[in-house]
């Protein structure tokens, strides 16, 4: 018999059992969906992170069994443990909504409008937030504050403009790297994520911090402004590497790898860390054992049409014969012929830098 005390806890009407110690947080993904509020600083895998953000404020309307009183004021279910016999609410209080809609106000107080053109958009965990816990419109008429983008190194580019300070990119480099060299300069609203004397990031994990990043603050070079998330087909992929466990997530289109990237839960958080090799340096499909469709549980534009739960993918049927009583199309052009834009020999995931007409040119 286990020696594990456990605490029974109720989130939102709904009863689970954990082991003493667990934050409400935890133990309301255990009951999962929308019982679980959202989070944009906490990390399960990073020591110290959470109670920044302030997104999964939740009520504590019974302490526990032995002290029922409620907590007078709303607590950060991510830094709260659970009591024995503690109920609390989540979506079913209206004062949860209004402080998590006035949380997501002040996020996008500073947060350019950059959805269109961000590389971040289609999986941006404020962009989730937003379109979920927010108001159609903003308050806020001053003037937003801006910072120059820095390459912070030569594969990760620092757009702070973007950046909502949950710190999860500085525990990172803090817990995962033999050495930290950024963090939080200055205080109040002239606070930034930096490198002192502008130097930059290259120790072999330090790649992990795109992935952790839950705006478009820390992006990939290699990949910025080459494609759409939501075009790129997600499948799981391994290989034999020294320096991490080698599993990870290919973005392809068609045969070509757009990016690499750590494998996800559901929550949003990296399941094993992989090095910068893995990441930047293996971009052709020769470089991986493919297992298969990698399904993409977060519920985003990206989970749809990628096949999932089948074995394999599947060509689609030819439509044109379908709806022309099967006789073939009596004109075939091979586009390739045709325009000089769309040739075949240039992969745009290879080229340094954004793509343009000028890597098209004979």
């Amino acid at each position: 018999m286990s020696d594990t005390q456990l605490f029974k806890v109720t989130i939102d009407n709904i009863t689970v059992e954990v082991p003493a110690g667990t934050s409400i947080l935890e133990a309301a993904r255990k009951i999962g969906g929308d019982v679980a509020p959202p989070a944009m600083c906490f990390y399960s895998k990073l020591k110290g992170s959470g109670g920044k953000c302030r997104t999964c404020l939740v009520e504590v309307s019974k302490g526990s069994e032995k002290d029922p009183r409620p907590m007078p004021k709303l607590v950060a279910s991510c830094r709260t443990t659970v009591m024995d016999g503690m109920e609390v609410k989540n979506i079913t209080s209206p004062k949860v909504v209004d402080a998590r809609a006035g949380v997501v106000e002040f996020l996008l107080l500073n947060h350019p409008l950059d959805c269109p053109i961000c590389d971040q958009a289609g999986e941006c965990h404020l962009q989730d937030l937003s379109y979920e816990h927010g108001k159609e419109g903003t308050r806020y008429e001053f003037q937003r504050r801006t910072f120059k983008k820095h390459d912070l190194g030569p594969y990760i580019q620092l757009h702070m403009t973007r950046c909502i300070m949950c710190f999860r990119c500085v525990y990172t480099a803090d817990q995962l790297t033999s050495k930290r060299e950024h963090g939080v300069l200055d205080r109040g609203d002239h606070a930034e994520i930096a490198t002192f004397i502008e130097k930059s990031l290259d120790n072999d994990f330090i790649g992990n911090v795109i992935d952790v990043c839950p705006v478009g603050a820390l992006t990939d070079k290699t990949f910025r402004f080459k494609n759409r998330v939501w075009f790129l087909k997600p499948l799981n992929a391994h290989r034999d590497c020294p320096k991490c466990s080698g599993k990870v997530t290919l973005w392809n289109r068609g045969d070509e790898v757009y990016r690499v990237t750590a494998r996800k839960d559901e929550w949003g958080e990296v399941e094993e860390w992989i090095c910068n090799e893995c990441r930047f340096e293996k971009k052709q499909t020769s470089d991986w054992i493919i297992e298969g469709p990698r399904e993409i549980s977060r519920h985003s534009v990206i989970s749809q049409g990628h096949y999932a739960g089948k074995i394999g993918t599947t060509l689609p049927t030819e439509t044109f014969e379908a709806v022309n009583d099967g006789r073939q199309p009596h004109l075939l052009m091979d586009i390739h012929d045709v325009s000089k834009v769309n040739i075949p020999d240039v992969h745009l995931s290879a080229i340094n830098g954004p793509s343009h007409s000028n890597n098209f040119k004979d």
